[in-house]
């Protein structure tokens, strides 16, 4: 009895080692495989750029003013002297002229305006008035650049005659410096300036010998456009 308890015994462990055997490993975790990176969406545009000015743009841009000179308080334009006219934001209309023979300059839309004469001040007036029909409220700025109708003239025994530009107070012994002084055989005492007053011409006596030693300094007189000094 107890030899066949023991034979059913071992018969069940080698059945419970058989059944264990047949049983499959258990299964190895997989490693999830790398995702691939999702393609980036391109950035959504911005803003387009401002467009270039355009002309009109452009048209209505504050032009810089142009440097100028300092003129005499009796200064009126003449021929040949050179203006800056500047319209501000009408830049299209601005320009540098020079003053014509016949009196006149030429701009851009106005054509044709008189200056010889008038002061820069009153020609601004005329500008301003003569651009009403073509402008709402012009403001116009005339800048004196060259001033090359003031001038005065030295002939005879100077060493460098000829027309010298007055463009500030110059008086006749300052003139004949410029002019490289009196010759050696000069007559510097007969100087003479010669000068139109009311369609008429006068003289002045010039003694440059009195003068150079401070006497009679009253003939060194300031001299005006168109002057003559004639030195024998």
């Amino acid at each position: 009895m107890k030899r066949t308890l023991m034979a059913g015994l071992a018969v069940s462990m080698l059945w419970s080692a058989h059944s264990f055997a047949q049983q499959p490993p258990p299964a190895t975790p997989r490693t999830a495989a790398p995702s691939a990176p999702r393609p980036t969406a391109p950035p959504a545009p911005g803003p387009a750029a401002p467009a270039t000015a355009t002309a009109a743009t452009r048209r209505t841009e504050t032009p810089v003013v142009p440097a100028g000179i300092a003129t005499p308080a009796d200064y009126v334009i003449g021929p040949d002297d050179v203006l800056g006219i500047v319209f501000w934001r009408e830049q299209d209309l601005s320009s540098e002229v020079t003053v014509r023979p016949d009196g006149k300059i030429s701009l851009p839309l106005l054509n044709e305006i008189q200056a010889t004469g008038l002061t820069p001040e009153q020609l601004r007036s005329n500008l301003t008035q003569a651009a009403n029909r073509y402008v709402e409220d012009p403001a116009v700025t005339v800048v004196v650049k060259a001033v090359n109708s003031r001038k005065v003239f030295i002939t005879g025994q100077v060493n460098k005659p000829g027309p010298y530009p007055l463009s500030a107070p110059t008086t006749v012994l300052q003139l004949l410096a410029t002019a490289g002084g009196v010759q050696e055989y000069a007559k510097a005492e007969r100087i003479v300036v010669m000068r139109t007053e009311n369609g008429k011409t006068v003289s002045h006596k010039f003694n440059y010998k009195q003068v150079s030693q401070g006497k009679n300094l009253q003939q060194n007189i300031e001299l005006k456009p168109g002057d003559t000094i004639v030195v024998p």
